[in-house]
């Protein structure tokens, strides 16, 4: 009898043990992404190329009555894009095959604006196809931008205009391999030359191109390619120019409410809803220069380290793909400059992430798990697996105890997308000294992948807690990494007192500096509050690593007179722009001149000049005449010239001259660069030592 008591006993607990450990199912929360935006979504990071008349117009915007001889690029090499892309990590490009201009980069059927009217290969060449190929011969996708606006073709704003249009997409779809993206651009509709017309013409966004027919044209032909417009229907414009996703972005977009070009569109609509009805996933694009495409005189404004990495982290950290612009060349090549900023990036992610915390499945305990959907799960990164707790459980929490103390910086966390995207709020909070939990950070969205820099942390246990949810969360991957300090030189500023300022590339940095010309590493003032310079000198330093012991490389700036005790002397408004040591600002005078007084004498042996800096420049001195003035009322001519190539090169230029004495001096623009009036950014002096 007892031994009968004894089996009952144990098929209840084996029974009790199996219901427990049974995976409830899981609905999904909708809308959810179909295989084509999974696939997507897996990329994170490709290029944009805008290389099309623009470049050889010396345009971002095109009017359409372009000579097609234009076109002409010296040294065509796709290739050297597909491998700059590839080494990059980066896992495709969307190329402009036409632009607003109208200018097709194909030998299309459909007009004449086109490559097969170019100079560039008497006419015979073809760029889709030979970029194309240059890319899957990298094992890289490709994609194609097409605008739906053509201020070139005479026919725009009437019905007869969209045959042609969704011929060229034809053309586009069928003659060139698989398709990962079409990209539509939302602007479309004003001024342009339109076969000669030389007119306005609007047309309803919403209803002129029969978007519904075009999209069926894209799924007909390319199946597996995603389409990008502002509303999709299956990748969304972020809704800015500057790569940034937002810190609450969802997937999920009331796209029956929105057209292409919509007005309201970047404020209403660009970071997604909660409630949205589509999976309409964001794609943050923004090129590496101020412009879109080349202009020479940007080739010293490529993107700094810092901005690309901000990028970066705010677009595939918040919940969006980053699509990065190459402004290619005249010379039909990436230029080395955004090459060489596009590899410090890469290079600055790989190391952020190169630390990761190093997790077994006996750190974690969660409050709750949903059968096989157990927290042991969030350490492998694919999305099939994951944890998800018990159904209705909010907050649900998964606790992290290191088992010793451990230092991080970084947090990444991911959705199983394929469920939809159901996170609403999540906190990370840290077990201090005293075994207290505090709070560390709270955030909303997490989606596809979310990626928190935070400042660096020691601590032996996170929490980690969803607080507000859709539904039951389903977490795939969380991690925690430990990324070096981005170690730069300082980035140094004066202001017109005099007044030496440093700003560190990461907060936890040290600097050092010295001005007689020795080495910072070794001989350096610590650096920790502002400091006044008023003679001219030049000023070295460097950043130091205090955990690693690692030094920046060194900077090296020479300063020359602060500026003061200068008056401006000038009818204009917005005069002092010209001497407070902020290049960001200028003067524009219609006298095309700029007349200073020093407040005191000077041994003057030269000037310098800053050009505008904004990015659109007007005004830039060409031919100069400077002069010095002991009383501001007799002029003697110093020195005269030209600013050679200041158009393609708006750096700041140096003049020098035979030592004098003034307190006056006067800058005269005899010529523009454009024949308008003419700006500075600032002025300055060289003395003599």
């Amino acid at each position: 009898m007892m031994r009968k008591q004894l089996l009952f006993v144990l098929t209840l607990v084996l029974l009790a043990s199996c219901r427990q450990t049974e995976t409830e199912p899981i609905a999904p929360v909708h809308p959810i992404p179909d295989e084509k935006q999974l696939a997507w979504q897996d990329l994170e990071f490709y290029a944009f190329a805008h290389f099309n008349m623009n470049t050889f117009t010396n345009m971002e915007w095109g009017m359409g009555d372009e000579d097609p001889s234009l076109f002409n690029p010296t040294d065509f090499n796709p290739k050297q894009w597909a491998k700059v892309c590839k080494e990059a990590g980066m896992k495709g490009i969307i190329i402009t095959a036409k632009h607003h201009d109208g200018f097709c980069l194909w030998p299309t059927a459909t007009t004449e604006h086109s490559v097969k009217n170019a100079a560039w290969k008497d006419g015979k060449g073809d760029i889709i196809k030979e970029v194309s190929e240059a890319f899957r011969a990298e094992g890289l996708k490709f994609g194609v931008y097409l605008s739906p606006w053509d201020r070139n073709h005479s026919t725009y704003g009437t019905p007869e205009y969209i045959s042609v249009f969704r011929e060229q997409l034809r053309e586009l779809l069928t003659n060139y391999g698989e398709i990962f993206e079409v990209w539509f651009d939302g602007a479309n509709g004003g001024t342009g030359f339109y076969g000669g017309a030389n007119e306005e013409r609007r047309v309803d966004k919403k209803n002129y191109y029969d978007w519904p027919s075009t999209i069926e044209i894209v799924r007909e032909l390319q199946p597996n390619a995603v389409i990008f417009g502002d509303a999709g229907p299956d990748v969304r414009w972020v809704g800015n120019e500057h790569g940034f996703a937002y810190p609450t972005t969802w997937s999920n977009l009331m796209r029956d409410s929105i057209y292409g070009g919509m007005p309201e569109y970047s404020k209403k609509y660009s970071s997604g809803q909660e409630n949205g009805t589509h999976w309409v996933p964001a794609e943050a694009d923004v090129s590496i220069r101020p412009g879109w495409y080349y202009h020479a005189y940007e080739d010293h404004k490529v993107r700094s380290l810092p901005e690309l990495l901000d990028i970066y982290y705010n677009s595939i950290g918040r919940n969006s793909s980053l699509l990065l612009n190459f402004p290619v060349d005249r010379t039909g090549q990436i230029h080395e400059n955004d090459v060489q900023q596009l590899m410090k990036l890469v290079t600055k992610v790989k190391e952020d992430f190169s630390q990761k915390v190093s997790l077994s499945v006996s750190n974690l305990s969660a409050s709750s798990e949903n059968g096989e959907h157990m927290v042991g799960n969030l350490l492998q990164p694919e999305m099939e697996t994951f944890w998800n707790p018990k159904s209705g459980e909010l907050p649900a929490t998964v606790t992290i105890d290191f088992g010793e103390e451990q230092t991080f910086n970084r947090f990444l966390v991911q959705e199983n997308i394929s469920l939809g995207q159901r996170v609403k709020s999540f906190e990370l909070e840290i077990k201090n000294e005293n075994g207290q939990w505090e709070p560390l950070a709270k955030e909303t969205t997490i989606g596809y992948k979310r990626i928190l820099r935070l400042p660096d942390t020691k601590t032996s246990a996170v929490r980690f807690t969803v607080h507000d949810a859709k539904e039951s969360p389903v977490i795939s991957h969380l991690a925690f990494y430990n990324a070096p300090k981005l170690l730069l030189p300082p980035t140094i500023s004066r202001d017109k007192n005099g007044l030496v300022r440093f700003d560190l590339s990461e907060e936890g940095l040290l600097s050092f500096y010295t001005l007689d010309g020795s080495d910072p590493k070794t001989d350096g003032l610590a650096y920790e509050n502002s400091f006044e310079l008023i003679k001219p000198g030049t000023l070295k330093a460097v950043s130091k690593d205090p955990i690693t012991g690692k030094f920046s490389e060194p900077i090296t700036i020479t300063f020359s007179l602060a500026k003061k005790k200068w008056v401006v002397i000038a009818p204009e408004k917005d005069a002092n722009h010209l001497i407070d040591d902020d290049p960001s600002t200028n003067y524009t005078s219609k006298q095309n001149r700029a007349s200073i007084d020093m407040g005191e004498t000077q041994e003057v042996s030269g000037f310098t000049y800053y050009p505008m800096q904004t990015r659109y420049m007007s005004g830039l001195i060409k031919d100069f005449e400077f002069y010095t003035s002991l009383d501001g009322k007799n002029w003697q001519k110093a020195a005269s010239g030209e600013f050679g190539n200041i158009a393609n090169s708006p750096i700041e230029q140096q003049v020098e001259f035979e030592p004098r004495t003034a307190r006056y001096i006067r800058l005269v623009a005899k010529s523009t660069t454009d024949g308008q009036a003419a700006t500075f950014a600032e002025i300055g002096v060289l003395l003599t030592e």
